[in-house]
């Protein structure tokens, strides 16, 4: 599976810049996961490729900054018990995960002020409100 990741149409990591570990995983199954190194660890340096463009890679180093070790990126699956399956699901998370740090920020919010005919719709409603809270009230006369 030495195939080259495609995380965008425009971004796609290269297969040598990918390291797979393998060890023996936890989970489901029984004996065969005692003898079988299942568990993947896929690793991307994110710092130091040369794939991933200048200006993009500053953004992603920001938004994956917690998950980053020295500017490597580990993602570790073990869920599935054929190793195959799980490089795969590693990949898949991988490139998930470099999608949406990739993915450009959410326009900026222009802030507005509320129209006139809305605030006086607000004030009307507040005092309806107050005329209704003081007709529930009782007096001292009334007793």
């Amino acid at each position: 599976m030495a195939e080259d990741l495609t995380v965008t149409r425009t971004l796609v990591i290269p297969a040598a810049e990918l390291r797979e570990r393998f060890s023996r995983s936890s989970g489901p199954g029984g004996q065969h996961v005692n003898t079988t190194d299942s568990r993947v660890e896929l690793s991307f340096d994110l710092a130091n490729s040369p794939s991933v463009p200048a200006s993009l890679r500053t953004r992603m180093l920001d938004r994956l900054a917690t998950r980053l070790v020295d500017g490597v990126l580990t993602i570790a699956a073990s869920e599935h018990r054929a190793q195959l399956q799980n490089r795969a699901a590693a990949r898949e998370r991988l490139a998930a995960l470099l999608r949406d740090a990739a993915a450009p920020p959410p326009p900026v919010r222009r802030a507005t002020k509320p129209s006139r005919g809305a605030k006086e719709r607000r004030i009307a409603a507040k005092k309806r409100r107050g005329i209704t809270k003081r007709n529930r009230r009782a007096f001292p006369d009334d007793q």
